[in-house]
């Protein structure tokens, strides 16, 4: 049975169950003499460590010892002890297990054997402590980051954070999802990260140092996007002079990331649903069934209610995808973190363009803050991109202003004739020229019944100049006319 409470300023770690397996991995992790390890047999001695005064910071609790009284201990436990962050440990791996234990109130869940790597996560993590022994991913040297910070570097000049409690709860749902192998839909706006935590899942997961293949479901047609996923034989169609495998054959034992699921075609959608009902397909003209060993993954930033309402996803298909769903927040409801990619950005630009990162002033901070970064992380980093290779600091702070102003019309008081957004007079200038300036287009084009090339003469502007401030304006061109300038509608 656990000891009695032990000197102050030392940070205790419980482990409930057989833990003496448990206790041999932990202790060589420790760095410091600053923790010390307790151990309870059963859930009722571990009941008597807390009311004797034990409030250990980490709670190993082993889900085997007491079989479904184990959940009713978690939930018991995340309620009275709030304190203390409960790590479930058990022989059990069906994901069904796992969602059950987290939703009772752990923070994590280790499945045994034990594996020395994600007991190292585990430890580092939910004891925020960097000095513990073992392998742990290289962070940005920056003032900014801080130990509460998370940071997983995953190659390629990429990276994923997380800073506030959002991207935190992604963090450590990834560790999780990555223990099982089970199909994963990430949600969330253009540029937002999807495919990141993808990898992070990937990375995480026991498929990482195997094949991990993105195929973009919106930039294929149907017949090609089903050859690229599923081959196909000699002679299946025209030019079709030899066989090829497909991606689900090249991804065996890995993963596979289908991004912008939501734009496949109803056909695709339907094929799809039948690999993953029945775990089988067959290449183009083969009669052999291929059964493969693959991770899904996919992303989409369509709604993807609207679009099973408006028959343009099937619901069945969004179900079966669905087994596990994370939504990424925009960069705007996580502005914590904008200094911090900020800077990561500048660090890995910087050494790629063979250039020591630029130092910048609270005025390009303050205006990073302030910008709402519609195009999220992608936005902030080609921002960032150009900044490093311009060297203009006061050019970078105008351009986010200008970017910032643009669509926002000029309100009117009937009691005050003019209702400010900001005291600034510069800011109040540029909303009015951009406003002007759109409406000014958007009767040109009218007046010229949507040719662009036209409306460009009447505002004697060049054609090129005139697009790009209709971009600007956010004034959009109808898809079902040709190149000769026409445009019928817009979002003025």
């Amino acid at each position: 049975m656990a000891e009695p409470p032990h000197s102050p300023g030392r940070v205790s770690i419980l482990i409930v169950g057989n833990g003496s397996e448990l206790y041999t991995r932990i202790a060589p992790l420790l760095s410091t003499n600053n923790y010390t390890v307790e151990r309870a047999a059963s859930a009722d001695e571990g009941d008597r460590c807390f009311h004797n005064g034990l409030i250990p910071r980490l709670v190993f609790l082993d889900m085997d010892i007491s079989g479904n009284d184990s959940l009713r201990t978690v939930e018991k436990w995340r309620n009275l002890y709030p304190a203390s962050k409960l790590v479930a440990f058990s022989t059990a791996s069906d994901p069904r297990t796992i969602v059950r234990t987290i939703k009772a109130g752990a923070v994590d869940y280790v499945t045994k054997p034990y594996d020395e790597t994600a007991l190292t996560r585990v430890l580092r993590e939910y004891l925020a402590d960097k000095s513990i022994r073992g392998a742990a991913p290289a962070v940005f040297q920056t003032e900014n980051i801080n130990r509460n910070t998370q940071i997983e570097e995953l190659g390629n000049r990429s990276f994923f954070m997380a800073a506030t409690p959002s991207m935190k709860q992604i963090r450590s749902q990834a560790a999780l999802i990555a223990k099982v192998d089970m199909p994963v839909l990430v949600l969330g706006e253009s540029g937002v990260g999807k495919e990141i935590v993808v990898r992070l899942i990937h990375k995480l997961s026991r498929r990482a140092n195997k094949p991990f293949l993105k195929i973009n479901c919106a930039a294929l047609p149907a017949d090609l996007l089903e050859s690229e996923l599923f081959g196909y034989e000699k002679g299946a169609f025209t030019g079709a002079v030899r066989s090829k495998p497909g991606k689900f054959e090249l991804c065996d034992k890995g993963a596979i990331l289908l991004d912008e699921i939501g734009e496949m075609s109803p056909t695709m959608q339907a094929k799809l649903l039948h690999v993953l009902q029945d775990g089988q397909y067959s290449r183009l003209g083969g009669r052999l069934n291929i059964r493969p060993d693959v991770c899904i993954y996919a992303t989409t930033n369509i709604d993807m209610e609207k679009a099973i309402a408006g028959k343009t996803f099937r619901e069945d298909l969004y179900y079966r995808l669905g087994t596990f769903i994370v939504n990424v927040p925009p960069l705007r409801e996580r502005r914590a973190e904008i200094p911090l990619l900020f800077d990561g950005f500048m660090s890995r630009w910087s050494h790629t363009y063979g250039q020591r990162p630029l130092e910048y002033s609270e005025a390009l901070d303050g205006a990073c803050m302030r910008h709402p970064w519609p195009g999220n992380l992608r936005e902030l980093e080609n921002f960032v991109r150009r900044y490093i290779v311009l060297r203009d600091e006061k050019g970078a702070v105008e351009e986010l202003a200008d970017r910032s102003s643009f669509g926002a019309e000029p309100s009117f008081s009937q009691a005050n004739g003019w209702e400010t957004q900001s005291a600034a007079l510069k800011p109040q200038v540029r909303r009015v020229v951009a406003a002007a300036e759109a409406q000014a287009i958007a009767q040109a084009l009218q007046a010229t019944h949507g040719n662009a090339k036209a409306a460009a003469a009447h505002l004697q502007i060049s054609y090129k100049a005139l697009l790009y401030k209709m971009k600007r304006s956010q004034l959009r061109a109808s898809p079902s006319l040709s190149t000769e300038g026409r445009v019928l509608q817009s979002t003025w």
